[in-house]
């Protein structure tokens, strides 16, 4: 799937309570191939559901349309009433771009959309964002300015006429805005009042445009202008974020909602940052925050490692571990369950099942002890790899801790993160390895009756070979790139853990020992000279410098024993 153009749709449909219709809705879009739906939200004080799927773009394009249509059908909106602003049955609905794909391509595939939607269902569509086709269109809040009660008389006006679509007022539906953007975060941030003009001061404080500057009391004072007569304004905190302040009567309190429409400049551990900021200063309390939809996951890991370092403690955990401080420290299960399996848009579009590391330990021990022949040693070895650098990146952790040497834990967090590092593409190795075996074993299958069945069997046992030396090769430049921070670690680390230095690097000696047969084995009877020769010289220094390092970095253990 990577391979392809992949486009995200975040749809946000006027329906957040009866889950007959957004089931119905829903289900438009699991019909289509090629759509993974990843995620359903629905509010029921916004009345609204927050849809998000991720595909091909014309498959993307099409479950799009159903579910438009089917949304069309089921909602009326002259009957609907919720917290958040909207104007339609589908209110917005965004295309993103994930991979292997331009903003420009996703625009162009909006357009069609738009168009698709105009015609066919005849609901009136305001094209947004980097697909804007009006420079005042292009934020969503001026094209929703009135919402629903007010569309009636706006689309009379010359300068709201649809970009695509009839020109008069679907009373049943609505309008729809359609448009292509960077990846949004809706994020609500938990305060302890259920005041909304405190919740709004919050709001005004920290998103971008600020908060309009008045002379004397700035609730009641008069607007101060500029020459041009516009209203001035004192920028709030943070750029790229837009926020306002509302109460939620489900959850008894109020919240900042923001679009965090650039994490690139305003990240989310940023803006909960300056809500508490704002907050304390007005005598409120930030007691929690809120995920609306997905989010990526260097989102999660950005906050969590923020969150660390304040805490002055170790940044080189495993990915999981920081996500939980990120979720604890944020409040994001404060109000519910807060699973990342179902929040972070690259755990939904990992393929579950069939991996080896995600095997238990006796599970993987099993597999290896059954009759089939992989996962062999090539396995094996990455696995133990990745255990001597996880042992050693543990004696970096505890190092970090270690009672009297607070000045010293942003040295061994930054020994750890390279041991996760190590870690996690030592563990990668381990399924690549029985990959690498499969592919062989796909291409000695493969029918040689013809000539040009003949050839291309050759060719793709050739390449799968190659691999198959490639996959062990690498194993033992990392395992022995990884000996840098064991040593390292060996010299400064705390000396109570110095036994767990010494068996970190005895694996790390065994996964490239290991590694090294697999390169050899492979090369053997395999007729491109040229790769083998070059191989196996790289395979033979690769063993050699092996030996000297462990020598070196045992000896310090000795010394410290």
């Amino acid at each position: 799937m990577s391979n392809l153009p992949i486009i995200e749709c975040v749809p946000n449909f006027s329906e957040g309570r009866d889950m007959n219709i957004i089931d119905a809705i829903c289900n438009e879009i699991k019909q289509i191939d090629g759509v993974s739906l990843l995620d359903v939200d629905p509010g029921k004080a916004t009345n609204r559901t927050v849809v998000t799927f991720v595909g091909e773009p014309s498959a993307v394009i099409e479950a799009a349309f159903q579910a438009i249509k089917k949304a069309g059908e089921l909602i009326d909106m002259s009957q609907h009433s919720g917290e958040h602003p909207r104007m339609g049955a589908t209110d917005v609905c965004p295309l993103v771009p994930i991979s292997g794909i331009s903003m420009e391509e996703t625009v162009k595939w909006a357009n069609k959309l738009a168009k698709r939607v105009g015609e066919d269902l005849a609901i009136p569509v305001y094209m947004y964002e980097e697909a804007a086709k009006k420079a005042d269109r292009k934020n969503l809040a001026t094209i929703r300015a009135g919402e629903y009660e007010g569309f009636a008389e706006k689309i009379k006006e010359d300068n709201w006429k649809p970009d695509y679509g009839p020109s008069t007022f679907n009373e049943k539906s609505g309008a729809t805005v359609i448009g292509a953007r960077d990846f949004l975060v809706a994020y609500n941030v938990n305060l302890n009042t259920t005041s909304v003009r405190r919740a709004n001061s919050v709001a005004f404080d920290v998103r971008e445009k600020g908060r309009i500057k008045r002379e004397g009391n700035p609730v009641t004072g008069t607007i101060l202008r500029d020459e041009n007569g516009e209203a001035i304004r004192t920028e709030g905190m943070c750029k790229s974020v837009k926020a306002i302040g509302w109460f939620i009567e489900e959850y008894g309190l109020a919240q900042i909602s923001m679009n965090l429409t650039n994490i690139s400049i305003t990240n989310l551990h940023e803006a909960f940052e300056a809500c508490r900021n704002s907050a304390n200063n007005r005598g409120l309390r930030v007691t929690g925050s809120e995920l609306v939809g997905l989010v990526p996951k260097q989102v999660l890991l950005d906050a969590g490692k923020h969150f660390l370092t304040q805490q002055e403690r170790s940044l080189g955990i495993a990915e999981e571990e920081i996500i939980r401080i990120a979720i604890k420290s944020l409040g994001l299960d404060e109000l519910a369950q807060f699973d990342p399996q179902k929040k972070v848009i690259e755990y939904l579009m990992e393929e579950k099942g069939g991996r080896l590391i995600d095997m238990n330990l006796t599970e993987f021990a099993n597999e290896t002890a059954s009759e089939s022949p992989a996962p062999g040693g090539g396995s094996i070895a990455a696995y133990v790899g990745a255990l001597g650098a996880s042992l050693t990146c543990m004696v970096d952790n505890l190092s970090a801790h270690k009672r009297g040497w607070d000045d010293q834990w942003e040295t061994f967090s930054k020994l750890a993160e390279e041991g996760q590092y190590f870690k996690d593409v030592l563990l990668a190795k381990v399924d690549e390895d029985t990959a690498a075996f499969n592919k062989i074993m796909d291409a000695i299958r493969m029918p040689k009756g013809n000539d040009a069945e003949k050839l291309a069997r050759k060719d793709a046992l050739n390449a799968a070979t190659r691999n198959a030396i490639d996959v062990p090769l690498s194993v033992m430049r990392i395992s022995n790139d990884a000996y840098g921070f064991a040593k390292t670690t060996a010299e400064i680390g705390n000396p109570a853990s110095i036994s767990d230095v010494g068996v970190g690097v005895a694996c790390l000696d065994t996964a490239i020992y290991g590694a090294y047969l697999n390169v050899r084995i492979n090369c053997s009877d395999f007729k491109d000279e040229a790769f083998v020769k070059k191989s196996l010289e790289e395979a033979e220094k690769l063993l050699a410098s092996s030996k000297q390092h462990r020598a070196e970095i045992l000896a310090i253990v000795e010394a410290k024993l």
